[in-house]
C-alpha cells in the first residue's frame, strides 16, 4: 500500500506499566492496510505526523 490514511485516534495505557499504547483503528484502516487484531505495527514521527506501518515477519510477530 503507497496511499496513505489519515485518521485521528486515541491512545490508551494498557495499564500494565510496560509503556505499550492500545489504539483503536477504523475497521476501514484494518482492511485497507490487511490488519487483523493482535499484529504489530511499527510507529514513527514524520514531520510531526505519527505514522504507522505493519510489520510483516515470517512468524507474524518482531
Amino acid at each position: 500500500m503507497n496511499e496513505s490514511m489519515r485518521t485521528t485516534v486515541k491512545c490508551q495505557d494498557p495499564g500494565d506499566g510496560s509503556g505499550d499504547v492500545i489504539i483503536d483503528l477504523p475497521d476501514d484502516i484494518l482492511e485497507c492496510l490487511g490488519l487483523k487484531t493482535g499484529d504489530f505495527l511499527s510507529i514513527e514521527s514524520i514531520g510531526g505526523i505519527i505514522v504507522l506501518k505493519p510489520i510483516r515477519d515470517s512468524d507474524g510477530q518482531p
